[in-house]
């Protein structure tokens, strides 16, 4: 007996569907939801939001919204978010070079804050991606 997950950004529904369980990165830590959790509502933070089903696992970049806990489901507001499957490893890659390179040059304060949120940014998507690509089968040519 599992419940309705929605996660969605201002952009899309990244998904909808019903799931077991729901690891979520809340703003004072990370955060478990089962079936028949205590509503609640609670800001999240940048990180990896985890669903299962099954023994299927879901998982998501996300960089902050709020999360809503209700009796029948809960629905994730992401400020930013994208679903591992559509995380482009390489422009990530890119991405984090390009930010540590600026950081390496000493710059101004408030690019060096853009610049850190961009490597932030770039890791996540680089682990959420890393974690949860396609296996290959044993024996199967990488």
């Amino acid at each position: 007996m599992g419940f309705r997950l929605e996660v969605v950004t201002p952009e899309k529904q990244l998904f909808s569907g019903d799931v077991d369980a729901v690891l979520a990165p809340g703003a004072e830590g990370q955060l478990g939801i089962l079936p028949r959790h205590a509503p609640l509502m609670s800001i999240l933070t940048e990180g990896e939001l985890v669903a299962r089903r099954g023994e299927e696992e879901l998982s998501f970049a996300i960089y902050g919204g709020f999360i809503q806990v209700l009796p029948d489901r809960v629905i994730v507001l992401a400020d930013v978010g994208e679903r591992a499957d559509e995380v482009d490893a390489e422009q990530a890659e890119r991405a984090r070079r390009e930010a540590e390179a600026l950081l390496q040059k000493e710059p101004s304060p408030a690019l060096r804050a853009e610049a850190l949120m961009a490597l932030r940014k770039a890791q996540l998507r680089l682990r959420v991606a890393q974690r949860h690509r396609p296996r290959r089968p044993a024996g199967e040519a990488s």
